[in-house]
């Protein structure tokens, strides 16, 4: 090896061990200062950073309010809560109560549903019961009637039409009063709808088609038929 290598081995070999001679004391301070901050931070104390966190969270959620304040503020929540299941209960016995009232009214209308119509008809069980009252014990039956004379039978028969009759016009007010009203179709154009056909016949005077006989007048309750006519139509000459 030539005298100028040794030399600037040398000289390397300085240069490193003064750097780190610098270095040296440059970590020991950083080692220090690392230790003072730890120091002033609490490390090295009891109490850990999660329990720290914790405290604060509990401290956040309560708002800082003490034991008493706190339980005093849940008796209040405990109160307002057993108001609202009261006052739902109540609710619950109201409809319940409704729920009742409305069965037991809708079942009364059932019940009474004709009781208007009943009472109407009243007059006309009076005037027939009148009618069968106008007729004498002694013509109630045919061997007791067969031994009075003609004009008596007369008499008593002209009475008996005239309650019938007034039977059957007081009648039929009742039922116009509830909207059923009757129809003679007779002279009318068959209508299937509102006649029924019971024989048809030949008539030359007559259109074909036409209604010439009423058996059943028909009835009907407001537009709708109740009970259709029964008829007999006029049938085609052929």
């Amino acid at each position: 090896m030539s005298a100028i290598t040794l030399i600037k081995t040398a000289a390397i070999s300085s240069a490193r061990f003064t750097a780190v001679q610098k270095a040296t004391p440059a970590l020991s301070w950083a080692a220090i200062s690392r230790r003072a901050y730890a120091t002033d931070k609490g490390e090295g104390s009891t109490e850990t950073p999660k329990q720290a966190t914790t405290e604060e969270s509990t401290e956040k959620a309560t708002g800082g309010k003490t034991a008493e304040e706190l339980t005093a503020a849940l008796a209040e929540k405990e109160k307002k809560l057993a108001e609202i299941q009261d006052a739902y209960l109540r609710c619950l016995a109201d409809q319940e109560n409704l729920r009742v009232r409305t069965r037991k009214e809708i079942t009364q209308t059932q019940d009474f549903a004709i009781q208007k119509f009943a009472k109407d008809l009243l007059d006309t069980v009076d005037i027939l019961g009148m009618a069968l009252q106008s007729v004498p014990e002694g013509l109630r039956n045919k061997e007791e009637a067969a031994k009075q004379d003609l004009e008596k039978l007369a008499d008593q028969l002209s009475n008996l039409y005239t309650g019938v009759s007034m039977t059957e016009s007081e009648l039929l007010k009742a039922l116009k009063r509830h909207g059923v009203e009757r129809y003679n179709p007779e002279g009318e154009v068959f209508d299937p709808n509102k006649h029924q056909a019971l024989f048809q016949a030949p008539m030359p005077d007559k259109e074909a088609g036409t209604v010439f006989s009423v058996q059943k007048f028909g009835f009907m309750i407001k537009d709708r038929v109740l009970r259709p006519a029964q008829v007999g139509v006029v049938s085609d000459q052929q």
